[in-house]
């Protein structure tokens, strides 16, 4: 027959997808598997519904490669086409057959109406082929296509045969390969350029990977003759006969066909799923998973989805190369091996699939077409995951105690990030370490613990916890009975910040407070008294030291005052204002120009005896009194974990007071 000519628009649209719709060439191979899956499960319905006699087992797809002749071969015996159908799906681009009987499927059923005796769709058919276009994509590695098809009950086979865009013809053929009937497409491989081995495709292990990675739930056999090694019959049986093999040829089944994710919990053991998440994403840590957490939803989204919370991070977890993302799968065949829409990023250590036949996708499957269903399962899946921690928080502290250690940072980054739009859905997750009991311990069983009288909830930040519990501010609120939240990531002080207080559901909020705050006041009315009369006798003394300290360019403190949280030490630093003197050390180490500074003061202990030789130096040696000024602002810099500006000219002033 002579050869026809796509329609003008088809031919652009082809000349497009082979070029560029697609990201990665190995897809053709699920497109082809994907539309043979379709074609028996046409026919599977089918003899369902007019008792052909044919049962699931009837059905398979069988792959052939042949390195001579540069050919891949996908043989189905699905319900195939006659020529009319031949012309009509694949004379033009973009023309869905499969997609046409699903909407047959649906005006069956609405016309049937409430007849409860009528034949429905089977809840288990499902169909991917959503678009035409999919069996498009071999020309993105083939330069010849050929579809050797017969319709089920036709006398009648007929082949397709095109190069690509300049046209396609359909004549009369024998279809021995498949029997009375289905499809037999043939890929003639292109030959090797320099920048693209096409060869790949002719590679048995190769088809076999790219069958497990993308088809291996098609829930028909895929049969596919396997090259492998035998022991050599008599060989092998002593040291005076070693063992021979030969290579041995055998017909293997390439894909597991039943998603682990279909099956029921109770049909799972642990063991089940371990070893099918070491298998699946390469995590081979002999101690597990914190969680496994698998779910099937049915409503605004519908779909299955099998997640882990592995037990560490991955090395790269922390850096710009990790992806995040949850597998995406249509009906068993996966579209996008990383759906990172799918996980916030307070939970991007997740790892998972999510599995769903409501899906809109685009022509190429890689990307999807509507994002509601996306968003819709996303709030599902986020619910899921909280819930599991929860859990866990609640039943298993010591198993989630391990868990925070190994991704409560980005917890608390999810409840600082987005302005924290997140901080209300989390904050019951966060874990801190407290003064008082001596471990992690979450923000309600704090505020269940805090004096009728006290009005905040008390952190100090630092590097670690001991630094942090020796800093002298925290040693005053020790003193009095206050438990003290220590912080020592980076970004805990400003999740507190964001999130603002916390109180038990409602109960008054509580706000946060850092007791290296200025305004930290836990004195009693006659202490403070005591501390406003003390501050004025001395007023002279404190200006004159912040005089020496800002003298010249230096703005160093915004004021100096005398403290009366101070047990032992003879001097604190503290701030005043939203940023804190921690705060401005995390943003220092920002590769920016960022240079936010806090409002440092200067608290000084009256009840030391450095206060003394302070007042003494006021009224006898001012020049010495700048001295001890400047130590002592470098002392309590240090104590804060800051690091000095000059370090050899503190020595050498440390020196001098010293002789």
């Amino acid at each position: 027959m002579a050869k026809k000519q796509f329609k003008a628009e088809s031919k652009r649209l082809l000349e497009l997808m082979i070029n560029s719709i697609y990201t990665h060439k190995e897809i053709f191979l699920r497109e082809l598997i994907s539309n043979a899956s379709d074609a028996m499960d046409k026919l599977y319905y089918k003899s369902m519904t007019e008792n052909l006699g044919l049962t699931r087992s009837s059905f398979e797809v069988n792959i052939t490669t042949d390195k001579e002749a540069r050919t891949l071969t996908i043989i189905d015996n699905g319900i195939g086409m006659t020529k009319d159908e031949l012309e009509k799906h694949l004379g033009v681009i973009a023309k869905s057959g499969t997609l046409d009987f699903r909407g047959e499927l649906d005006q069956a059923a609405n016309s049937e109406g409430e007849n409860s005796d009528a034949q429905t769709t089977p809840d288990d058919l499902s169909v991917i082929g959503q678009f035409g276009v999919g069996f498009y994509s071999a020309f993105m590695v083939a330069d010849k296509v050929s579809v050797k098809t017969k319709a089920y009950g036709c006398d009648e086979a007929f082949e397709w045969t095109s190069t690509g865009a300049d046209g396609y013809s359909i004549d009369n053929c024998e279809l021995t390969e498949a029997g009375d009937f289905g499809t037999i497409i043939t890929l003639h491989i292109k030959e090797n350029t320099e920048d693209e081995r096409y060869d790949e495709f002719l590679e048995q292990y190769r088809i076999k990977s790219l069958i497990s990675k993308y088809s291996d739930y098609i829930r028909y056999p895929i049969k596919m003759e396997m090259n492998s090694q035998k022991l050599k019959e008599g060989t092998g049986d002593g040291d005076d006969n070693p063992p021979e093999y030969e290579e041995t040829k055998e017909v293997q089944t390439l894909n597991s066909m039943i998603p682990i994710w279909k099956k029921t919990k109770s049909e799972l053991s642990d063991e089940d799923y371990n070893e099918f998440y070491k298998e699946k994403f390469m995590d081979f840590n002999p101690e597990g998973v914190h969680a496994i957490i698998h779910d099937k939803t049915e409503g605004a989204a519908t779909y299955s989805a099998l997640m882990f919370i592995p037990k560490k991070a991955p090395f790269d977890y922390y850096t710009k190369e990790y992806e995040k993302g949850l597998q995406l799968y249509s009906s068993g065949v996966m579209i996008m091996e990383k759906c990172n829409d799918l996980l916030p990023d307070h939970f991007s250590f997740v790892k998972g699939l999510v599995d769903s036949e409501d899906l809109s996708l685009n022509i190429s499957r890689e990307m999807l077409q509507h994002d509601r269903q996306l968003k819709v399962m996303a709030k599902s899946i986020d619910r899921s995951i909280r819930s599991e921690l929860k859990k866990m928080l609640n039943n298993e502290r010591d198993k989630y105690t391990e868990f925070w250690e190994a991704f409560g940072t980005q917890l608390k980054f999810g409840v600082y990030n987005g302005f924290g739009q997140n901080s209300d859905v989390l904050k019951d997750l966060l874990l801190f370490y407290s003064s008082s009991e001596k471990k992690l311990v979450t923000l309600l069983e704090y505020v269940e613990r805090t004096k009728e009288s006290q009005d905040a909830i008390y952190f100090a930040a630092g590097d670690n916890i001991g630094q942090i519990d020796s800093l002298p501010q925290v040693e005053g609120l020790k003193d009095k009975g206050f438990e003290i939240l220590y912080l020592t990531d980076n970004v805990d002080e400003f999740c507190l910040q964001m999130l603002g207080g916390y109180g038990k559901v409602d109960d008054e909020v509580k706000p946060f407070k850092s007791v290296q705050s200025a305004d930290v006041d836990i004195a009693d009315e006659s202490e403070k008294e005591e501390i406003k009369k003390a501050n004025e006798e001395s007023k002279e003394l404190l200006a004159a030291m912040k005089d020496a300290l800002n003298a010249g360019d230096n703005s160093r403190v915004a004021d100096i005052k005398i403290s009366k949280r101070l047990k032992s030490h003879p001097v604190c630093l503290t701030s005043s204002g939203v940023l804190s003197t921690q705060m401005e050390k995390v943003l220092s180490q920002m590769p920016t120009d960022n240079n936010a500074k806090a409002d440092k003061v200067l608290e000084i202990n009256r009840n030391h005896a450095i206060f003394d030789k302070l007042q003494f130096l006021y009224d006898n040696d001012k020049d010495k009194l700048s001295t001890y000024a400047e130590v002592l602002y470098n002392q309590a810099l240090l104590i804060e974990g800051i690091p000095i500006e000059n370090p050899s000219e503190f020595a050498r002033k440390m020196c001098e007071l010293m002789v």
